[in-house]
């Protein structure tokens, strides 16, 4: 997580805007997704990095994504939901059903995402944090029970490599 934002735990994390955080995340992807309550969710982002050894040398070419995501565990399914930080709206949600993926892994370099193919052609990568400092690029939820969740969720429904 280093180098995408410093992680806080503790008295820093203002828990109320945290909680109306999870509201409106609540809300946003309840609103997208056929019966979004059957769902865990959390807040998570990808990363678009154009060229990304070239980016290492010569500086990142990066653009983040902020994401709600959601998860059954009784019919594993992943719902991918984009946001903006703020959550003041979202876009279309986008189904990931367990018999429909051709791939999926937990990368550890250069970022500990979760990885989905959903087809041969278009890779989905998601990176869940407790906190980030800049909220200008994640939302800010305290989240680590969530985390832990989907994290141990995945491995048990998901990973193949």
């Amino acid at each position: 997580m280093g180098i995408f934002g410093k992680i806080f735990k503790g008295p820093e994390i203002d828990q109320g805007r945290s909680e109306d955080s999870k509201k409106k995340m609540r809300a946003l992807f309840n609103n997208v997704v056929p019966e979004g309550d059957k769902y865990q969710v959390l807040a998570a982002y990808s990363e678009d990095t154009r060229r990304f050894n070239y980016g290492l040398v010569h500086g990142s070419k990066s653009t983040f994504t902020s994401l709600i995501i959601g998860w059954k565990e009784e019919d594993p399914t992943v719902v991918v939901v984009p946001t903006v930080p703020d959550l003041s709206g979202c876009g279309d949600a986008e189904i990931c059903r367990r018999e429909e993926i051709k791939k999926a892994y937990r990368m550890k370099y250069p970022t500990d995402a979760f990885i989905i193919y959903p087809n041969s052609r278009k890779y989905l990568s998601i990176s869940v944090f407790d906190w980030l400092e800049d909220d200008k690029l994640f939302i800010y939820v305290d989240q680590e029970a969530e985390m832990n969740a989907f994290a141990e969720f995945f491995k048990n429904s998901y990973a193949t490599k």
